[in-house]
């Protein structure tokens, strides 16, 4: 007779097959095999059923560490207390915002691993555009206010910061007006008629108007690019039109210092002062060989076209080639360098090589910044101008379907806007509480990385009973598995029996 017999070893049972007979009427085991520990055999058993009859890959990391962030700011809750019945919905909406904009929320349910950990559970059917925008419209601008101050106070509570530090900046290409924190660049509280649709009104006032929205004392320090400089008053950091500070433009590489190796690779800076608007401020020059290199590759491009431009004139009438001429010249600095004479039916062109290595050394990879903080360190104040272009690119990440299926009425711009503004908060939090582990990654960098670690539901044939499903893991690269351990994923990650 064959059995399986455990045996404890050191604190672990590995089990035989063991084979009985009867030896001079005594039973005695005549045979044994060692088949392992319960993992083993598990293992075993999940292997003799053969290839999988079919697979499905889901997307699980960018939406498991999303919505365990949201649990972590008690979202759901928040938002029901202010908008009974809808704190789910809102949740799905940005959950959905943050990891797959471009899809409907039905095709993102279906292919995400969401339905296996949200809770509470909710219906696939519930799960639409349909649903939502249902629940969304009785939310009055009242409501949908409230709701991102009851969010932005829960985001703060989160962080520790009573009296937070903030910057007032706007997203011009979304027409959006932003109270965020220095740190992480985190939105807090929103304004939807961005400047662009101030008709001119200072930024100052819009500025005071988030602050308010939000009850901080401390006023906030505008952000400002150098197109967009008014009077230098309050608290302020921008950029200066580097062009007409020669003086500074000018200094030589060795004049500044590097800022932060770690945080900022090859980026230097110079401190000093300056007379600007009749006033002596701080003023910072920083060069980036990022940037710089960036720059360099766009003008060469740009020289490129222009010189292809000018040789397909050939041939043409005069009157023709020296309209097109004013056009193929003006992109920046291209008129400075490209010089150009119309010589017959043709055009005789020259690059001042000279002027182009002073146009490198001179423009490409500088920023000339001005503020009011004294006290705030180089890297603070580079930190907190980055976070325009930071906010920008993350709006454009998450901006969802240029056509949906839905037509847009105020009521659903409003709506539209406060789920992208909630969900760019999430993922900067996100993105904050990963540098404060030592885990440098943009916003988009963040989420690809963790998308990358996707779900993979194998199913196999029926050996007697219910088919078997088994559901797998991508494998993790060093930064993927950091961020799986620091968003906690294991919680979420499908069990192994």
């Amino acid at each position: 007779m064959s059995s399986i017999v455990g045996k404890n070893i050191g604190g672990r049972t590995y089990y035989y097959l063991v084979r009985s007979e009867r030896v001079d009427g005594k039973p005695r085991i005549t045979e044994q095999r060692y088949l392992g520990t319960g993992e083993d055999i598990s293992e075993a058993v999940a292997a003799s059923a053969g290839s999988p009859r079919s697979t499905r890959h889901l997307r699980f990391g960018d939406v498991a560490a999303t919505w365990s962030t949201l649990r972590r700011l008690g979202f759901v809750d928040t938002v029901e207390k202010l908008a009974p019945g809808r704190g789910m919905a809102l949740a799905l909406a940005v959950l959905h915002r943050a990891t797959a904009p471009g899809l409907s929320l039905e095709q993102w349910w279906r292919d995400s691993a969401a339905a296996r950990f949200v809770r509470p559970r909710v219906r696939a059917d519930l799960v639409s555009d349909a649903e939502f925008w249902r629940l969304a419209r009785r939310l009055s601008a009242n409501r949908l206010a409230t709701i991102e101050q009851a969010h932005a106070a829960r985001l703060l509570e989160h962080l520790g910061a009573a009296e937070p530090v903030t910057l007032a900046v706007d997203v011009p290409n979304f027409d959006l007006a932003l109270l965020v924190t220095r740190d992480g660049a985190i939105p807090l509280v929103s304004y939807t008629q961005g400047t662009q649709a101030r008709h001119g009104e200072p930024f100052e006032q819009t500025a005071a108007l988030l602050a308010g929205r939000l009850g901080v004392r401390n006023h906030p320090t505008v952000v400002f690019d150098a197109e967009q400089r008014a009077g230098l008053h309050g608290r302020f950091l921008g950029a200066l039109p580097i062009g007409e500070y020669a003086g500074l433009r000018t200094r030589p590489a060795s004049a500044r210092t590097p800022v932060d190796p770690t945080r900022f690779a090859g980026l230097t800076a110079l401190d000093t002062r300056e007379l600007v608007d009749d006033g002596n401020r701080r003023v910072v020059l920083t060069h980036s060989e990022r940037l710089h290199a960036a720059q360099s590759r766009a003008f060469e491009k740009s020289l490129r076209a222009a010189t292809r431009r000018l040789d397909g004139l050939r041939g043409r009438p005069r009157e023709h080639i020296r309209a097109e001429l004013a056009r193929i010249t003006r992109d920046r600095w291209v008129d400075r360098v490209l010089s150009t004479a119309v010589s017959g039916d043709s055009v005789e062109w020259r690059i001042d090589e000279f002027t182009r290595a002073r146009v490198d050394e001179d423009y490409f990879g500088k920023q000339l910044l001005v503020t009011s903080h004294e006290d705030w360190s180089v890297a603070e104040l580079v930190t907190a101008y980055r976070a325009r272009y930071h906010l920008d690119g993350t709006f454009r990440m998450l901006q969802g379907p240029a056509n949906p299926p839905w037509r847009w009425t105020p009521h659903r711009c409003a709506v539209h806007e406060l789920i992208g503004v909630l969900a760019a908060g999430v993922v900067h939090l996100m993105r904050h509480e990963a540098a404060e582990n030592g885990i440098d990654l943009s916003a988009r960098e963040l989420l690809e990385t963790l998308g990358g670690i996707g779900e993979t539901v194998l199913k196999y044939r029926s050996t007697g009973g219910r088919p078997r499903t088994e559901r797998l893991l991508t494998e993790l690269d060093e930064t993927a598995r950091s961020l799986f351990e620091l968003f906690e994923l294991d919680r979420y990650a499908p069990r192994r029996l």
